[in-house]
């Protein structure tokens, strides 16, 4: 209960400085749906605007919960967050909706709710989002691409399947960061050298294709030597075979080509 308290305090502070930085100028928001862990419908709200330094500036505000998705509903939940942040809907000068969401025909509707209160709060649409389904659809279509990804996938549930596995992989990874610095090879500063994970991508988000493509080269000699483990100290026979089979097909030079293709 105390860990709530403060984080509500933290957010009510940060989300002040955020206010003060936009004095009361005009902004954008940012609009996107999801759905919590108990599948409950949900709306991340950003704001973009420029700052007096002239800098665009994004900053996530908050989630809002919605148990009513009609775009009147969700007019609503923004007018009210709004008004307790003192803002104002005449103030939006560009509105951005996921074009991948599941509340395409409500964020419609909320368009034009908007648009009809503030005729100059312009609809931007992310077509980036569509974009990339439509790349996922044509790849899983290209047989080579394909069989990349199911090997990627297969590398990402054997290598994640247990702490005692992910745990061995930051051992080996840090060892290496280690021998790097020690080199010369890499050099230390903030923000340099973060621990690296692996997580599977989302198919309406480019980014996470890139950053799990990314960690694993980056990851990579540590991958093999946590699949030599298991191939050698595996709990079961199943998984030492996968584990041999994975490292020879991401060892060969087909799949550390579409690595770096990719």
């Amino acid at each position: 209960m105390i860990q709530k308290d403060i984080i509500n305090a933290c957010a009510k502070e940060t989300i002040k400085v955020i206010i003060e930085d936009l004095d009361g100028n005009f902004f954008g928001i940012l609009v996107d749906e999801s759905k919590d862990i108990s599948h409950k419908e949900q709306m991340t709200f950003v704001l973009r605007y420029v700052n007096k330094e002239g800098e665009v500036i994004e900053r996530f505000v908050g989630i809002i919960h919605v148990n009513d998705t009609s775009a009147q509903s969700l007019k609503k939940k923004i007018d009210s967050f709004l008004l307790y942040h003192s803002l104002s809907s005449s103030q939006i000068r560009r509105k951005d909706y996921d074009g991948a969401s599941n509340m395409q025909g409500e964020l419609r509707g909320l368009k034009t709710l908007i648009m009809n209160e503030t005729p100059s709060a312009h609809c931007i649409h992310y077509f980036a989002h569509q974009l990339q389904l439509t790349l996922v659809a044509l790849v899983v279509k290209h047989s080579d691409v394909n069989d990349f990804f199911c090997i990627v996938t297969n590398v990402l549930n054997i290598v994640g399947a247990s702490f005692k596995r992910r745990d061995l992989l930051r051992q080996y990874q840090a060892e290496k960061l280690e021998e790097l610095l020690i080199s010369g090879e890499v050099y230390t500063g903030r923000g340099l050298n973060q621990e690296r994970g692996l997580q599977r991508p989302g198919d309406t988000r480019w980014g996470f294709h890139y950053r799990m493509l990314d960690n694993l080269i980056v990851l990579f000699s540590s991958i093999i030597h946590v699949l030599e483990f298991i191939a050698c100290e595996g709990p079961n026979y199943a998984d030492r075979l996968v584990a041999e089979s994975l490292m020879t097909k991401i060892k060969e030079f087909e799949f550390v080509f579409m690595l770096h293709l990719m």
